[in-house]
């Protein structure tokens, strides 16, 4: 294994993002439509905070009705805007910390992905899936 792989090797670049002006029906989408579990919510280019997959189910009976029941989301999303579930003390990276260095935030941390951010840019994601699956290529 080697020691000082940038996490550029292993992040997603390709990042799905949301509008603070978006909102949680279109998330849930979004999740669902890219088997995803954590979208970077974006003001302009400016990142201003993450939403999870468990945020929106914080909120909502997503998983607790059957799937003919979508009314009952539409309702509890209309009550709340990205902005108010979302996270948004973030902590980022950028895109030459060491994968060691990712692994070490994210097993002392209570969330599962972070941003990375090269001079403001957001351009990728790192989750602990990303972490687990270059573990296993090492096998």
């Amino acid at each position: 294994m080697k020691k000082r792989t940038p996490v550029s090797k292993i992040m997603t670049s390709d990042v799905i993002t949301l509008n603070q002006t978006n909102g949680l029906e279109t998330a849930e989408m979004l999740f669902k439509e890219n088997n995803i579990r954590h979208i970077p919510v974006v003001s302009g280019d400016a990142i201003i905070g993450m939403l999870s997959y468990t945020d929106l189910l914080r909120i909502s009976f997503a998983d607790a009705v059957d799937e003919s029941e979508h009314d009952v989301d539409t309702v509890v999303y209309e009550m709340f805007t990205i902005e108010q579930v979302m996270a948004k003390n973030l902590v980022s990276v950028s895109s030459d910390t060491t994968i060691k260095e990712v692994a070490e935030i994210l097993s002392k941390k209570e969330f599962h992905a972070l941003p990375v951010i090269d001079d403001g840019q957001l351009v990728g994601i790192v989750t602990t899936t990303d972490l687990i699956n270059y573990l296993l290529e090492q096998y």
